[in-house]
């Protein structure tokens, strides 16, 4: 799964990157508003991206003392990072920005002259700037279509490998925040590129610039929207979810029906990091069991809830005499 993760995230970080650019370019030509908060956009995903990689980076470090079962959760915090980033900086800079283009209109289907540094960017290109805007957008709408299928790729093999519903349950079940965090972002970007292309294209054609600027709004709405979701579900991680009830109740059954076993007595799971949970039982055995009997009958027992669920890394059976 890491694996799977990481692919997805430079492919994220590639797409998002070269986005960044290209939109930026888009709006010194012009000076729309939306394109200006999809530039915002891009670069706040391309910093997420990094993030996340750090943060499985991080993870991958071997357990110590201090973290005995390693330090998988630092995946949880920096997908916990991305989605305030995404909502204080992408979201609320897009917003504001939007509002503002709204009580300020410019006039509509005139080129906007963008001076940066003394340069004036309108008069270094001999076509109309509006159509370097469309082919940025549509040039983004591709790019976000491909990291979006690969982020897809990732999460229909966990929800076809968990037997999920659909993506809509996978994101309240899935610890692959990673993975979580770039499909959603990458959704959104696409959202954001489809509704920022409307709204140039009307305020165009319509001579009404305040279609720009709600067309800002709604992508810093959409992001912020989104970023409360992911804060959301990373935050059932940080505080330490367990497994689902039906796997939990399979693992469970798998216990209380191994040959020797008279009662699970308490049972407890959590995950401590991206597709790697902690399970503990009580469990009481017969008084025929011998220790060395016991031993042996625990180590079955571990391999059977491991071979039930991969995400099984770590077991503790307590044994109740």
């Amino acid at each position: 799964m890491a694996g799977g993760s990481r692919s997805v995230v430079i492919a994220a970080l590639i797409a998002n990157g070269s986005i960044a650019v290209m939109k930026f370019f888009g709006f010194l030509l012009t000076g729309s508003p939306s394109m200006l908060s999809e530039t915002y956009h891009s670069i706040s995903d391309t910093g997420n991206q990094v993030f996340l990689l750090i943060g499985i980076r991080y993870s991958k470090q071997e357990a110590s003392r201090a973290h005995p079962f390693g330090y998988g959760k630092a995946q949880f915090f920096y997908a916990f990072l991305v989605s305030v980033l995404l909502f204080g900086i992408a979201g609320w800079e897009s917003l504001k920005h939007g509002y503002g283009a709204l009580m300020n209109p410019g006039h509509g289907g005139e080129r906007a002259d963008v001076i940066l540094a003394g340069i004036n960017f309108t008069e270094l290109v001999p076509v109309d700037p509006f159509w370097i805007n469309v082919v940025v957008l549509l040039g983004a709408i591709v790019f976000e279509v491909w990291a979006l299928a690969k982020a897809n790729a990732e999460l229909q093999r966990q929800i076809d490998s968990y037997g999920w519903s659909g993506v809509r349950e996978a994101f309240s079940k899935t610890s692959d925040v990673t993975t979580l965090t770039a499909f959603t972002e990458d959704a959104v970007a696409l959202g954001g590129a489809v509704i920022a292309l409307v709204g140039i294209t009307l305020a165009r054609y319509l001579e009404m610039p305040i279609f720009d600027a709600i067309a800002s709004i709604a992508i810093g709405a959409l992001l912020m929207g989104f970023a409360v979701a992911l804060a959301w579900e990373n935050k059932r991680l940080i505080l330490g979810e367990s497994l689902a009830a039906d796997v939990e109740s399979e693992l469970r059954t798998a216990i209380a029906d191994h040959e020797g076993v008279v009662h699970v007595d308490g049972f407890r799971t959590v995950f401590v990091g991206p597709g790697e949970a902690l399970v503990t039982a009580d469990v009481s055995f017969d008084d025929e069991s011998v220790t060395a009997d016991l031993d042996e009958d625990i180590t079955r027992i571990e391999e059977k809830l491991r071979g039930i669920d991969d995400r099984v890394r770590a077991v503790y059976i307590e044994p109740e005499r």
